[in-house]
């Protein structure tokens, strides 16, 4: 994870502003909404506006909760599987009409496959393309603070185009 809270919020919004809408574009045809294709385009952006708007919030959340871990860190699966109270928060708005913009209800299997859809492409190129590298040619994996409060990055170094060395 990106170790200050304004790197995750930053990282939070642009990955939304990106990746989000490439594949909600993509899947919004496909999710069945009623209404014309335009209104469920605004629905399916709407939702992906309220995920980043909330999750400023919860960024704030996770960053409390970070606070009583020994690394001030989140392991990586934490990332994918805080979507999960996201969702179900997100989901309980729409149900309760409390979303501006979104008129009338939202079929539970559109928007759970817009939710876990947008969620794993976020969190994928996220670990994968997005993740920093080294400059001795490594991934880096993560990091942690050390006793003195000093944050340092874990690498791991990558084998060469023949393989690993023997």
């Amino acid at each position: 994870m990106v170790p200050t809270l304004a790197g995750r919020i930053q990282t939070r919004i642009f990955m939304l502003a990106t990746v989000g809408v490439i594949v909600t574009a993509i899947i919004t045809p496909l999710l069945g909404l009623p209404g014309s294709l335009s209104a469920a385009y605004k629905t399916t952006y709407i939702i992906l506006a309220t995920v980043a708007v909330l999750g400023i919030i919860w960024e704030l959340i996770y960053h409390l909760l970070m606070q009583w871990r020994w690394e001030k860190d989140w392991p990586s699966l934490f990332g994918l599987l805080t979507g999960i109270p996201e969702g179900v928060v997100i989901w309980l708005l729409l149900a309760a009409h409390a979303v501006p913009g979104i008129s009338g209800t939202v079929p539970g299997g559109s928007y759970l496959t817009d939710f876990i859809v947008v969620w794993l492409c976020v969190w994928l190129v996220i670990q994968g393309p997005c993740a920093f590298r080294s400059s001795a040619g490594g991934s880096v994996v993560g990091g942690s603070y050390d006793r003195h409060g000093d944050y340092r990055l874990r690498s791991v170094a990558r084998p060469g185009p023949g393989g690993p060395a023997r």
